[in-house]
Order: structure tokens, then sequence, then C-alpha cells
């Protein structure tokens, strides 16, 4: 190509020599260096008046000396009567932060975008924006590549038997990208989705019910428990839905008001019992099931299956049968790994001793479900659920050994390959707990770990090398990753992202359209 430079940045110089060679050129002539104090120097070797330039730089371990040195050789081309400068970035550095989680936190990707503009960009290119909604903050044309037809063309002609697999998201955030990449396949999908409960702190529904029926006569009990204000959220864990109990009272005592004792109760019980069921069955504190057992001191689910049902002609007749409920299938958490159903829980450690011998057929997987009902987690933003962590923040948890989680696999994955998909693989934590969850709980024959930019923090790369549900690792090279890391590692497989940023710095050029980069070949 004719007056077109194309600059190599320190972070991708092995991706930029197969740019260049895809375009039949060479990178153009630069020197990049540090002093002895850290500062970044460039200088450029060759001549760029009225040329259209590329400088490409990707996000790297040193992610801060990558930025500075982008901004510096763009400034150097601007001051160069470069024509047009076009900075290519297969991994956007900062994409993370592109939104407030906090009241004092900052937005760094549109303060970076805002940086590229005061160096003087004229485009951008890069590769699958952790949010779309980013391409806002520039000044300028954003071209966002798509790595989908990519990746689905390896799966068709790498994965045996791909037509019967199923695309699963790990978290309820990257749904959207999961679904474009099953309809493309022609795929059925599912998601995994964690739930934190944190241990110490919180005390469930059963325990405070069973500590108002060892301590408090039956006589009081209503009285006293219409304190406790119980919303219907709460009970709405039973069969059907049941008034307030405050309501309750204020109805009985509105229609007799002169009647205290015991036998006027009663008939008074017996005259409701004929006119409307469900107040009785509400109404009836404790409650007993048929083998003598205190409802009240019992798990909302066990309560929920003790009570009960009103008989109708309806019921009898048909049974109700839900055939979507094979598909929900939930597990426990603890560091990040499944644990069986009775396996010791935190929650259960950190209270004590006495409540642990007073609810000795306590459910742990009732226990940690209950407890948001008393203590739920703040969200950073006053309850913005849009600004609540993602996997970003939920690998935090998977170390403290305080943190129990409940997961859900929501899609049927028996016998079936699984493609877990997302656009970066970071820490490992929220990977195997997805790759755990499908093979040891929903039966997954095979697990492919997928992602776009793997920047594998840390010992991620080992961790998931040594995670027995995950057989493959495949990834870009949109982020550079050191040899020393991928010596040892046989699971990963790294596709090149050459040829669909040549075709976008040529099309750029000569002022073509770049749609059909987004289409799926079908070879």
């Amino acid at each position: 190509m004719r007056n077109t430079l194309i600059f190599a940045g320190s972070s991708c110089p092995t991706l930029t020599s197969q740019i260049c060679s895809n375009l039949g050129m060479a990178p153009a002539a630069v020197e990049l260096s540090q002093f002895a104090n850290g500062e970044t120097s460039v200088k450029i070797l060759t001549s760029i008046r009225e040329k259209d330039v590329f400088v490409v730089q990707s996000g790297s371990s040193k992610i801060n000396d990558s930025i500075m040195e982008l901004l510096i050789l763009i400034s150097a081309c601007k001051g160069g009567s470069a024509n047009k400068i076009t900075a290519v970035l297969p991994y956007f550095p900062y994409s993370r932060q592109s939104k407030k989680k906090s009241h004092r936190g900052a937005i760094t990707a549109r303060m970076l975008a805002n940086l590229l503009h005061v160096a003087g960009i004229n485009h951008v290119i890069t590769i699958d924006l952790h949010a779309s909604q980013m391409q806002g903050f520039f000044k300028c044309p954003v071209d966002n590549l798509h790595a989908e037809p990519i990746i689905a063309r390896w799966i068709r002609h790498n994965v045996p038997g791909w037509q019967e697999a199923v695309c699963v998201s790990k978290n309820a955030g990257g749904t959207k990208r999961v679904t474009s990449l099953a309809d493309a396949l022609k795929l059925n999908f599912g998601m995994v989705t964690t739930d934190k409960r944190r241990g110490g702190g919180n005390m469930t529904a059963s325990m405070i019910m069973n500590r108002l029926d060892g301590l408090i006569p039956e006589s009081e009990m209503d009285a006293d428990v219409s304190k406790l204000q119980i919303s219907p959220e709460f009970d709405s864990m039973n069969r059907e839905p049941k008034p307030h109990l405050s309501n309750l009272q204020t109805e009985q005592k509105s229609e007799h008001p002169h009647h205290n004792s015991h036998s006027s109760r009663a008939s008074h019980s017996r005259q409701e019992s004929q006119s409307s069921p469900r107040k009785t069955s509400s109404m009836q504190s404790p409650r007993r099931s048929a083998n003598g057992n205190n409802l009240a001191s019992s798990s909302p689910l066990a309560r929920a299956q003790a009570v009960p049902a009103r008989s109708s002609p309806i019921e009898e007749e048909s049974e109700f049968t839900d055939e979507r409920a094979r598909d929900i299938t939930h597990g426990r958490l603890v560091q990040g790994h499944i644990v069986p159903d009775d396996y010791p829980s935190p929650t259960q450690s950190a209270l004590s001793t006495s409540t642990m011998i007073e609810n000795p057929d306590e459910d742990p997987m009732e226990m940690s479900r209950a407890s948001s009902f008393f203590n739920p987690e703040p969200h950073p933003l006053g309850g913005s659920h849009d600004a609540a962590a993602t996997s970003d923040e939920e690998e935090e948890s998977f170390n403290n050994p305080s943190f129990e989680q409940m997961i859900t696999l929501v899609g049927d994955v028996r016998n079936r390959t699984v493609f877990i998909i997302d656009d970066m693989i970071d820490k490992a934590g929220s990977w195997i707990a997805a790759a755990e969850c499908v093979v040891k709980r929903g039966g997954a024959k095979k697990v492919y770990c997928i992602a776009t930019h793997g920047l594998f923090g840390g010992d991620a790369l080992e961790e998931l090398q040594d995670c027995d549900c995950i057989d493959t690792i495949v990834v870009t090279n949109s982020f550079p990753i050191p040899a020393d890391k991928t010596r040892t590692v046989k699971k990963l497989v790294v596709l090149d992202l050459s040829n669909l940023l040549g075709e976008a710095i040529r099309r750029n050029h000569y002022g073509e359209s770049i749609s059909p980069l987004f289409s799926h070949s079908y070879d």
C-alpha cells in the first residue's frame, strides 16, 4: 500500500510483523527505548509527512509503559505532519474500568480515550471492547471488530461433534456475547450464575423461629411474632402466598374485640376455617406437621413441603409437572470449588455451637439461601444493579474461606460438549468454578474455555492447566502471552488475528466498508 506506514509498539512486535507480512510491506523504522529512570523515549527514523500512519500497540503485562509509549508515538507522528493517525489496539487497556463502581471511583477508560484524542489520534481500531458503549468515549471514529467469526470457524473445523455442543456464559453479564455465538453456530446456550453468601453474621429464618418456639409460650406467639414484620417476599417460598401476620391479627381483634378467652378464639377459628381455609392455615401458630414436628423451627422449604395443599377436583385429577426444572442445577462453592451438599458450610462454622446443636437436621443449602433475607449484600451505588460486581470482582471471594456461594446452572449440558465463552481470561477462579459446575453437576463430557483476550494474570494459566474439568483453553493473540508461560501448557490454543487486523487496515486506508469483517464464512 502506497503512502502507508505501520509502526510496531513494544508490546506486540510479532503480531505487527504478521500484519505487515499479510499486507506485503515491512514495519516502519522506529527506535523505542527507556532512560535509566524509566522514562520512555521514541525516535521515528523515516519520513511520515502526508502519510497514512497506523500504530499497533496492545495492552501488556507492563500496561502503563505501553500506554505512555503509544501516546508519545502518536504525538511524534502528529508533530511529523502525518496525514492521518490510526491507533490499532487489539486489546484496549483499562476497558474494564468503563463505569463507576463506587461513589468515588474513576471512569478510567474514558480518561484514556481523552488522552488519545489530545495526543492527536484520528481513528481507533480495536477488538471486542469489554463494553461496546465505550465507543461513545471517543471523539473520533471507532471500529470495534469481533473475533467471533474466527472462533466460530475454529470450532467448526477442530471440535468433533460441535453440532451437539452448548454455549454457556459464566456470569449474567456475558449472556449477550454467548447468545451471539450460539446463534451463529445454531447451538443451544446456557448460563452459570453465582450468589455470594457471607458467613458469620447472618441468621436464617428457621433459627429465628426456633428461638421463638423455645422461649415464648404459644399464647404469646401471635403478639411477639407480629413484631418481626415478616414480609410477604420471605413467605413467598411456600407454595401459595399468605397474608401479612399483623393484618391477620388486626382483622381478628376488630371482629371479636370482647372475646379474649381461649374458647372464644377456638370457636372463631372454626368459623374462619369454614369460610376461608387459607386464613386458617396462616393463623395456626405454631404449625405442626403430620408427624408432630414443629414446622416453625424447620426451614422455609420444609414448611412449604409439609403444609398440606388445599384439595380441589382439578388438583386431584391432574398432577402439575414442570419439565424445565430438570434444566436448572444448583451447587455449592467453597473457595471457588464445587463441594458436596453435606460439606461443612462456612456459614455453619461461624455460628455458635449451641445453635448447631439445637438444629441438627438443618439443611446447609437452606441456611445459605435464607441468610440473604435478613442480611442482604449492599450494592456499591445504593442499590444500582447495573454497577454491581461481575466477573471482575467475584474472583476476590473465591479464595476467602469465610464465603460460601450458591452456583446455578441453567441449561441441559448432560453428555454434551460445553463452550464457556467470555471476552477475556484474567483470573482463573470463575472459569474453574463454571467448568466444575457443568461437569460435576451438569454432567458435561468436555469443556472448552474460549475468550478473545488471554490476559492470564498471576498463575491463572497454570491453574487452568491443572484443572481436570477443563480440556482446552482457546484465546487469540490480541494480548501478548510470555513464552515462559506457554511452554508447559498443553491445553492452550492461540488463534491468529493478523488477517483480521490486516484487512481492517487495508479497507480503512482505501476507504472501503468493513462490514464484511463481521460476517461468518462457512468454508
